[in-house]
């Protein structure tokens, strides 16, 4: 499976983005689709997820601000995206898409190439 992020950009705080991630190749194998991020000098950390029953979980500091989301066309469900609003200073940092596979019993991670998001004060 390969993941393309897209988004990424310079907004000012109160402002907002959307994150997009399309996977390709083995999607039927994706048990889950999500976003983490990793601030300058801090490790990296879950934003959000979603399954592939459509069940959401969030980091409580985005909790109620951002929102994730999943293209169904085709059911292909092989698209998400991350609708970030009222974004803050805090929220800078390289986000990256992850995807969960299962295959035969065994779970793997597989990551996007990161994005940048930038919220000027």
């Amino acid at each position: 499976v390969q993941l393309q992020a897209s988004g990424g950009g310079l907004v000012r705080a109160g402002g907002s983005l959307r994150l997009s991630c399309a996977a390709s190749g083995s999607i039927s194998a994706i048990d889950s689709m999500g976003w983490y991020r990793r601030a300058p000098g801090n490790q990296r950390e879950l934003v959000a997820t979603i399954s592939s029953g459509g069940g959401t979980k969030y980091a409580e500091s985005v909790q109620g601000r951002f929102t994730i989301s999943r293209d169904d066309a085709n059911n292909a469900k092989n698209t998400v995206h991350l609708q970030m609003n009222y974004l803050k200073p805090q929220d800078t940092a390289v986000y990256y898409c992850n995807a969960v596979l299962l295959i035969l019993g065994h779970t793997y991670h597989t990551w996007g190439q990161g994005t940048l998001v930038t919220v000027s004060s």
